[in-house]
């Protein structure tokens, strides 16, 4: 069957289509608990930012006006819960817990190796300022162009490369003293 757009969705659950609303949820709730997880490095507050955010797009889905994409207008409610996150809570916080798996030894090494590389990332990622975090959260993770993610953060696009740059020369910076 032919997938609804985020359009059709949102006209939908403004009417009262609990289904549509649902639908919208899931197509974009791994996106954002993946945002979550890498801004705030917990999987637990992960969660909690992934709710709060859904609450508010809930309650302000009538104010999508459509001027960009939902995805976009989603990813700004995101960036702004983060930041209250953010005043409530100590940004470093590492993550404990790693997934298991059931596998042959190598894939088992491989999945463990791939997990390890990720949780240091994350973690490399939590002694960034949040404005830095933003940037490279919305680019690399959330492929965002630079005009989006400047029009999302309420910046210049100028300063959306700055911080760009400047956060992957700290990330390598702390990536290169965690392998030595």
């Amino acid at each position: 069957m032919f997938e609804k757009s985020d359009e059709q969705l949102i006209e939908k659950a403004l009417s009262g289509n609990k289904r549509a609303w649902m639908n919208l949820l899931k197509r974009y709730e791994v996106q954002i608990y993946n945002y979550g997880i890498r801004m705030t490095g917990n999987k637990d507050d992960a969660l909690d930012l992934m709710q709060e955010v859904f609450i508010s797009v809930f309650r302000n889905l009538s104010n999508y006006r459509g001027d960009g994409s939902f995805r976009g207008w989603l990813f700004k409610i995101a960036h702004y819960r983060c930041i209250e996150f953010y005043r409530r809570k100590k940004p470093n916080q590492s993550i404990d817990d790693t997934p298991e798996t059931e596998s042959n030894e190598r894939a088992l090494e491989d999945s463990f190796s791939a997990i390890q590389q990720s949780n240091q990332v994350v973690s490399a990622m939590q002694h960034l300022p949040l404005a830095q975090k933003s940037v490279v959260e919305l680019k690399f993770f959330g492929q965002f162009t630079f005009d989006e993610i400047a029009e999302q953060l309420g910046i210049s696009n100028n300063t959306a490369k700055s911080r760009l740059y400047s956060a992957l020369a700290k990330l390598k910076t702390l990536l290169e003293v965690e392998y030595v």
